[in-house]
């Protein structure tokens, strides 16, 4: 063998395309980034981890649960009849931004949002066989201006699927992102809302910090419903009390225990609950 066809085949070597067992879909692009599905094989529960992951270009923002006034709400919808359902997607803490002009409520960075997917039961003892996951998605990426990303994903999952570490990764990093549950140390001890007042006062227990700044809180309700920034907050006991403002939609009405989410960050630390009003 001569020494140029030794380097040609350690070339090919180095350079052969692996087979394609990434559970990905391909990327769908947009001006500001790009939006793909990522997911595991389904475990032995049948649920199927899996996020939405989205890539930002430098400069570009994508929203939260709640935006605001002028952000989109993402949205995924799954096609039922492949075998797979879809009861949720949850979000990191986000960030609030305000730009002078409008303000809004997301991530300046990419961002991957985990997917609560699971195999349907078909009535046999033992859930296998190959799926294909279906979803469509919509999103916003915004910089100077908002773009609206609409796209069809698919990604299949043979039963044979085999582990790619990295996707695998991807999914436990954002899973870790998220907010942690209510503790004795960092939860909500008291919630009320005033529907004639238009107005919400939610008490938290805060985890012991020697950070002088209050906790951003951040609010998401039903539709039609929306939540100003604290214009009050105090302390007393160790406990955080802070009353938020409420715009509440033409026809009012209440809102009901457990109809609204909150996400409270306090030094890198980050806690959800919905809240349950006295």
């Amino acid at each position: 063998m001569t020494h140029l066809t030794a380097l040609a085949t350690l070339s090919a070597y180095f350079f052969v395309v692996p087979p394609a067992n990434a559970a990905s879909s391909e990327w769908a692009q947009s001006q500001g980034g790009a939006v793909r599905i990522v997911a595991d094989r389904p475990q032995p529960d049948g649920t199927i981890p899996a996020i939405l992951d989205i890539r930002l270009k430098p400069g570009w923002k994508t929203y939260w649960l709640e935006p605001g006034a002028s952000g989109i709400p993402p949205q995924v919808t799954v096609d039922p009849q492949d075998g797979i359902s879809f009861s949720g997607m949850r979000f990191p803490a986000p960030a609030a931004f305000d730009d002078g002009i409008v303000s809004y409520t997301g991530y300046d960075r990419s961002v991957a949002f985990p997917l609560s997917l699971k195999r349907e039961e078909t009535g046999t003892s033992e859930q296998t066989g190959d799926l294909t996951l279906k979803a469509s998605v919509f999103i916003g990426i915004c910089k100077d201006i908002c773009i609206p990303v609409q796209a069809d994903l698919s990604l299949p999952l043979p039963a044979g699927l085999a582990e790619n570490p990295l996707d695998k990764a991807r999914i436990d990093d954002a899973v870790s992102a998220l907010p942690e549950e209510p503790s004795d140390t960092f939860k909500v001890t008291a919630a009320t809302f005033d529907p004639a007042g238009k107005r919400m006062r939610i008490s938290l227990l805060l985890p012991w910090t020697n950070q002088t700044a209050p906790p951003e809180l951040f609010l998401a309700g039903p539709p039609g419903y929306s939540f100003g920034k604290p214009d009050s907050m105090t302390t007393e006991n160790g406990q955080v009390t802070a009353d938020i403002p409420v715009r509440v939609p033409a026809q009012g009405g209440a809102l009901k225990s457990g109809s609204v989410l909150l996400v409270a960050r306090i030094n890198g630390r980050s806690m959800e609950t919905p809240l349950a009003f006295d």
